[in-house]
């Protein structure tokens, strides 16, 4: 008896530590900063409490340069360490929009943003609200592609933002047939509750990035889509702003230059988005 009872004491006790175990592997990863296209470690000053435990961070995704990267030849070098293009407008923007949402919102966010790689094991379904800039011009491969579906359908939420013209929106297209060959793209109409979670947009313009105000659009870029991808069960899965630049806007909206009547549609629709992505 007195065997037994230390056998099962045994196995009650391995399968703890396998239990322990497991759950560390699927603990984030902790929080790193990154070199950026624009911006280099120590520009942008980290907030205090940045790694706090909250309910919400901003994940940025991190991607492989695409055949038209701009930057893909100037810094070289390996894209998950930084000076890639997935790093345009950051830490800038993405600290900013933090903040706001932290003011405008009763939300629990994070003060600093969380970089993901979808390479790296199953770190991405701790972070349920994903961005990416330029994603015209990514190179995301088949496995990553069938990362972020999974991601997806198990109720994960992708803002996909900042692209713009003809070939920009050929690239994302292809690369969004990979994620989902059986699911359109299609716009998102105006009665969409993810207009209307926190703020009513029905009136949705270009938001044009700090560098292209002159022009008021960027390549062959004149008109805003406000797309998505849907799934069974009629939830946004990804919301993609085409021919506008959201990120500049939370990037530049403390810059007097920048007009204020981007940031805050930019600002606004980022909050609907969160909720809508917590909430749905």
């Amino acid at each position: 008896m007195r065997w037994r009872n230390t056998s099962l004491l045994v196995v009650a006790a391995l399968a703890f530590i396998g239990s322990v175990f497991a759950i560390e592997r699927q603990l984030p990863r902790p929080f790193r900063e990154y070199n950026g296209v624009e911006y280099q470690i120590g520009d942008v000053p980290v907030p205090t409490e940045s790694t706090a435990p909250s309910e919400w961070a901003f994940a940025r995704l991190m991607y492989p340069p695409g055949w038209n990267d701009g930057y893909r030849n100037r810094f070289g070098g390996d894209w998950r360490e930084g000076w890639s293009l997935w790093t345009q407008d950051f830490p800038r923007a993405d600290r900013h929009f933090s903040l706001a949402v932290r003011r405008l919102t009763r939300i629990d966010a994070r003060s600093i943003e969380q970089c993901v790689n979808l390479d790296d094991g199953d770190d991405v379904y701790n972070w349920p609200w994903l961005y990416a800039v330029q994603v015209g011009e990514w190179g995301i491969t088949d496995n990553q592609a069938q990362k972020l579906r999974d991601y997806l359908l198990r109720g994960g939420f992708f803002m996909a933002d900042d692209f713009h013209g003809t070939t920009e929106w050929a690239v994302f297209q292809e690369s969004m047939h990979r994620v989902f060959p059986d699911r359109p793209i299609v716009d998102i109409p105006d009665s969409d509750p993810i207009f209307h979670t926190v703020y009513d947009l029905d009136d949705r313009y270009q938001i044009v990035g700090a560098e292209h105000l002159q022009e008021g659009h960027k390549y062959d870029g004149y008109v805003a889509g406000w797309r998505g991808i849907y799934d069974d069960r009629g939830r946004v899965m990804i919301a993609i702003s085409f021919n506008s630049d959201v990120g500049d806007s939370w990037e530049w909206a403390d810059d007097p230059r920048y007009p204020e009547k981007f940031s805050a549609l930019g600002v606004r629709l980022g909050v609907n988005y969160i909720v809508y992505a917590m909430t749905h």
